[in-house]
């Protein structure tokens, strides 16, 4: 289970740093602030992915799931990769509590 929760937190990390350039060339007005939240929680996304064996990363790793999507008002593109990884998350996380019981 740690497998599926890291590797798409690892997934969502890749498709949030190479989003940044495509934002910025299609008119977005990501600022400094901007590209610097989207690096943060692309590196919050790489610790959790890195701690799933802890307690609270599952907690933690859907916490980033809503910071994403609240982080859609920078532009809404954001909020669309928000969507898609919050619903592999919530598949994730179904998969975890069907297995774990």
């Amino acid at each position: 289970m740690r497998g599926l929760g890291s590797g798409t937190l690892i997934l969502e990390a890749i498709v949030l740093l190479l989003a940044i350039q495509p934002i910025r060339v299609l008119g977005g007005h990501l600022s400094g602030w901007g590209i610097g939240a989207v690096v943060a929680l692309a590196v919050l996304c790489v610790v959790v992915a890195g701690s799933m064996k802890r307690r609270w990363a599952w907690p933690a790793g859907t916490v980033l799931q809503a910071l994403l999507l609240v982080s859609g008002l920078f532009y809404w593109s954001l909020a669309a990769v928000g969507l898609i990884f919050g619903a592999a998350w919530a598949y994730a996380l179904h998969v975890r509590r069907k297995i774990l019981g």
